[in-house]
């Protein structure tokens, strides 16, 4: 789809939101449609990886993005590259990178949840060296969005970390840890959790992220608690069908999620915090530490990302909606 008339040209000039983190080919099975006797597996291969996802959704709301990724060469990396560019995504800083696309492959439940298989051994994504990133991240950003697999995948995982306490001298900084258990252990994701803290002025997480970082039984306000005394001062956490939970200083607030028929979950939890930045950006609290965000202005932001989120549940695949179509 080519991009409609955009409202981010109302904001030329303005300091973007950066997106930083993964492009993956998200691989859907399908069932093969071949003569009989002959064992396939057919495959319909879409751009997906949760940063990316996220940057998609920002631009196609009108919101200023850049994202800050390594692209390959490869087939892939060319899908990438259009399907960002088309959403009206800045690409003027992503890396072009010799290294082979990160590989999905999805295999939807009953409820549309996938359970993937990833191929991802030496791929572009995590080969981020510090002065790709120093270049990448220079110049005015208003937000810097990250987390996923390229906060934690070596060897470009310590350098992404480090770029954060420089950031966060010029911009608010949100992370969203989407925990891949079968890729990276989640001890891995446990001990960083409270540097990521102390960096982020936004910390979202889903239940999913919670079942793995935190004690069984552990309420998302016991959580929120946790994530503030180490210096996250808006934590959000997203639950499905129950809505979202979001603690701003330890102000408590919940928003429903909109009834919706489900095609599958893939890229929700990333259009929601699209639409949750995005409402924060029209608002114009990003830019610092959060000082003048409001409890009304979260709950705003809230309804907006559920909104936005469920859009894309109601499709196949992580394919987020132009303001438009909102």
């Amino acid at each position: 789809m080519s991009a409609p008339a955009s409202p981010a040209d109302a904001n030329a000039g303005a300091a973007p939101v950066a997106v930083l983190g993964e492009c993956v080919a998200d691989a859907f099975v399908r069932p093969p449609a071949t003569e009989a006797g002959t064992p396939a597996i057919g495959l319909d291969v879409l751009p997906g990886g949760g940063p990316a996802n996220t940057a998609v959704a920002l631009a196609r709301l009108g919101t200023p993005t850049r994202f800050l990724g390594r692209l390959s060469s490869d087939v892939f990396g060319r899908l990438f590259r259009s399907h960002l560019s088309d959403s009206g995504v800045d690409l003027s800083r992503a890396v072009a990178a010799d290294e082979p696309s990160t590989l999905a492959v999805a295999d939807l439940d009953p409820d549309g949840r996938a359970d993937y298989s990833f191929h991802a051994e030496n791929t572009a994504d995590w080969q981020w060296t510090g002065q790709e990133l120093a270049s990448a991240a220079e110049g005015p950003v208003a937000c810097l969005h990250t987390g996923s697999l390229a906060l934690v995948r070596q060897p470009g995982g310590g350098a992404v970390e480090e770029l954060l306490a420089d950031v966060r001298e010029r911009a608010t900084v949100s992370i969203d840890p989407n925990v891949r258990p079968l890729l990276v252990d989640p001890a891995v994701y446990r001990s960083a959790l409270p540097r990521w803290c102390a960096a982020a002025d936004i910390l979202r997480l889903s239940d999913d992220d919670l079942a793995h970082l935190v004690p069984e039984g552990t309420s998302p306000e016991k959580a929120a608690d946790t994530f503030h005394a180490d210096g996250a001062r808006l934590v959000v956490v997203t639950l499905g069908a129950d809505g979202v939970f979001a603690s701003l200083d330890g102000e408590r607030l919940r928003a429903a999620a909109p009834p919706v028929t489900v095609v599958d979950s893939v890229g929700a939890g990333d259009s929601f915090m699209a639409g949750f930045l995005h409402s924060l950006y029209g608002a114009g609290t990003l830019g610092g530490r959060l000082d003048s965000l409001r409890r009304e202005q979260v709950a705003d932001a809230l309804d907006f990302g559920a909104r936005v989120a469920a859009a894309v549940c109601a499709v196949r695949g992580a394919n987020p909606p132009w303001a438009s179509e909102l």
